[in-house]
């Protein structure tokens, strides 16, 4: 079914509450964009770092989740930092004011989704009693939203 808006735009939808194939289309073109796909192929990698040390350190050396959470964290962070500035956001300046600048403000947004990261598995394992690695996977997704959506529009924005 097509329709028109009032400022004379097509719009396709299905009838009975559909899904609106513009809607998915321009979804589509945005998650296949080159920078997208290297955001979700590095995305991906740093995910798989933070579980498997928070893992390790959790159920291999015996660390509470918070301490595990921490380490891998910062390992987490550092590998995001590197492969988001060289190759997702292709950030080209290496003068020492620049990277200082855009790893203070990667820092600076990281801590932020730390703090959602240890409200989700506070929530999700101490007071919903869930699995430690359940929880960190589940946590995880809600924290890489949040570190796309902030190095994009914040630390690595073109001017």
């Amino acid at each position: 079914m097509k329709e028109k808006r009032r400022d004379g735009t097509l719009i396709t939808s299905c009838p009975n509450g559909g899904v609106n194939v513009n809607r998915v289309k321009k979804i589509w073109s945005f998650l296949t964009t080159p920078e997208m796909i290297l955001y979700i192929v590095f995305g991906a990698l740093t995910t798989v770092i933070n579980i498997v040390v928070f893992q390790a350190a959790n159920k291999g050396l015996g660390w509470s989740w918070q301490a595990a959470n921490i380490l891998a964290w910062v390992l987490a962070v550092l590998f995001a930092f590197l492969t988001n500035k060289l190759y997702v956001f292709r950030s080209k300046s290496f003068r020492a004011a620049v990277v200082w600048k855009e790893f203070a403000g990667f820092i600076g947004a990281r801590l932020f989704s730390l703090g959602v990261d240890y409200a989700c598995l506070w929530l999700l394992i101490d007071l919903c009693g869930w699995n430690e690695l359940l929880s960190k996977v589940v946590d995880n997704v809600v924290v890489v939203i949040i570190n796309y959506a902030l190095s994009k529009l914040v630390i690595f924005r073109k001017k």
